[in-house]
């Protein structure tokens, strides 16, 4: 519903803050003042956001890197934080997040890591892990937390279901990685790479700690929805990963896919209806911070492949039956030259 606000206030339609070519010095001034704003949210948002009390850090000594023979000890122990934090957040009132993380602390779930502090970080498995030939990591973006979890997992869960059904002899996991703390879509945070460079070294460490669950031989793709491209643009220098798949991106403040400076095959895709569209491709310093994420991926001199996504829009990527689905399925698979174009 944020997003969709978000659309419906600030996509261009001929006037406002956003401006295009031979926009007036008023607008320009507008826009000036809307981002001093947005820059001020950003420092203040994250403050408020921290001061969720009475959540334990997870224990490091319970917490070792997991490993292809430790995963069930890791997913246990992390369930069991998950709990924890359930209970300690019913104490204090909050009764939407002790839900939250009561869900996930469930038997079935596959956690390789769990924060219950502040708005909260959770890594999710999909699948044997160990024994998978093809993984899919995927980066969410804005106003993802743990309290709203489960639409960022239904989309992981979509994905794990198309793979199982299309492998074929390929054994496939899904990994939901929201091991970051995620900008609000309306806020100064969301229009700064400042969150993405504080996630990137997080995930960088993630993905090299996979290969010790995972083994050499398999291959894996980085799947980057929304700001979470973002954060894949930073982390991408160097990256072991087979394809990056950038969906509904606002820019990944690079110029173009070989500034990426990764040996991936880089693919991009935007549903008819996503409001991103409409977002300014720009790069610019005010303020102290840079404000935009430049080229648009689907840009010709970007360089990516770019692929159909179908009508949908922002939150549609994941959507069963979609073409987009479909073709980042195709993507983790290796079966790339049966994904459609845009």
């Amino acid at each position: 519903m944020a997003e969709l606000r978000f659309r419906e206030r600030w996509q261009w339609r001929g006037r406002g803050p956003w401006r295009r070519a031979g926009e007036t010095p008023r607008g320009r001034h507008r826009f000036r003042a809307l981002l001093a704003v947005l820059v001020t949210a950003a420092v203040v948002v994250p403050l408020t956001a921290a001061a969720r009390p009475g959540i334990p850090a997870p224990d490091p000594a319970r917490l070792a890197p997991p490993t292809a023979a430790t995963l069930d000890e890791a997913y246990a122990a992390n369930r069991a934080n998950a709990a924890l934090a359930s209970r300690m957040a019913a104490v204090h009132g909050d009764s939407h997040r002790a839900a939250s993380d009561r869900a996930l602390a469930a038997p079935s779930r596959r956690l390789l890591s769990f924060d219950g502090r502040g708005s909260g970080r959770a890594v999710e498995v999909f699948g044997d892990l160990a024994h998978a030939d093809r993984v899919a990591v995927l980066v969410p973006g804005s106003d993802t937390s743990l309290d709203t979890y489960e639409r960022f997992r239904a989309g992981a869960a979509a994905l794990h279901h198309r793979l199982a059904r299309q492998a074929g002899a390929s054994r496939t996991a899904v990994v939901a990685w929201l091991g970051y703390t995620t900008p609000g879509t309306i806020s100064g945070t969301a229009i700064t790479p400042d969150r993405a460079d504080e996630a990137a070294p997080d995930l960088r460490e993630f993905l090299r700690g996979l290969r010790a669950v995972t083994g050499p031989g398999s291959q894996v793709t980085l799947v980057c929805h929304s700001y979470g491209s973002v954060v894949c643009g930073r982390a991408a220098p160097h990256l072991d990963v087979t394809d990056l798949v950038l969906l509904g991106s606002p820019g990944t403040g690079a110029e173009s896919a070989a500034d990426l400076r990764t040996r991936a095959r880089i693919w991009a895709a935007r549903g008819a209806d996503d409001w991103v569209a409409d977002v300014p491709h720009v790069s610019a310093g005010l303020f102290g911070t840079t404000v935009g994420f430049g080229t648009d991926p689907l840009s010709p001199s970007f360089g990516a492949h770019v692929f159909a996504a179908g009508p949908g829009g922002h939150s549609d990527y994941f959507r069963p039956g979609s073409a987009s689905l479909a073709n980042i399925a195709r993507i983790v698979l290796g079966e790339t030259s049966e994904v459609s174009g845009a």
